[in-house]
């Protein structure tokens, strides 16, 4: 004979078992989400100094580039990284 409550019981920890899984599985996907889709720090490119003609000191505090920015540095990543057309 199944003892009714004894059957219940199993069930409910079946499906407290399943939904803990689920509840594991989705944090996981979520924390692996926010690591990926995180925004990064950008960094000094090389790629500016060629495109400029310019030392990467003319834009950064630092001359090897990277840190912080001049006033020149500022102007030029609010002009969308383009020097400003000669007058």
């Amino acid at each position: 004979m199944i003892d009714v409550e004894s059957a219940a019981c199993n069930r409910i920890k079946s499906q407290s078992a399943i939904l803990y899984s689920a509840a594991g599985i989705t944090a996981i996907l979520v924390g692996g989400l926010i690591v990926v889709a995180a925004p990064k720090p950008a960094t000094a490119t090389p790629a500016y100094a060629a495109q400029t003609k310019l030392a990467c000191g003319r834009c950064h505090a630092s001359p090897a580039g990277g840190g912080s920015l001049t006033d020149f540095g500022k102007a030029f990543a609010a002009n969308g990284h383009k020097l400003p057309k000669k007058q």
